[in-house]
């Protein structure tokens, strides 16, 4: 009942959000959990949510821009640019 009641509160906070707000925040969550498990300890789930916010803002603000899509390079450097026709 407890897990069913936060999610229900992240939901309604995550709601009124911009997209680069909803990335960071989505990206923070999934990159703490995933690291807290992949190392076992709390420096893993910060490291990892750090990760996951940042990546995940870059990722909401491409959202909001109309015509504009994220790429990455053959070296795996996100970038921004035009969208092909």
């Amino acid at each position: 009942m407890k897990k069913a009641i936060a999610l229900v509160l992240v939901a309604l906070g995550l709601a009124s959000c911009t997209q680069t707000e909803k990335g960071a925040g989505i990206g923070a969550v999934s990159g703490a959990i995933i690291g807290g498990a992949v190392t076992g300890n709390v420096r893993g789930a910060a490291v990892g949510a750090a990760i996951g916010g940042v990546s995940g803002a870059v990722i909401g603000s491409v959202a909001e821009q109309p015509g504009q899509c994220y790429y990455r390079d053959r070296y795996g450097r996100r970038y921004i640019d035009a969208c092909p026709r």
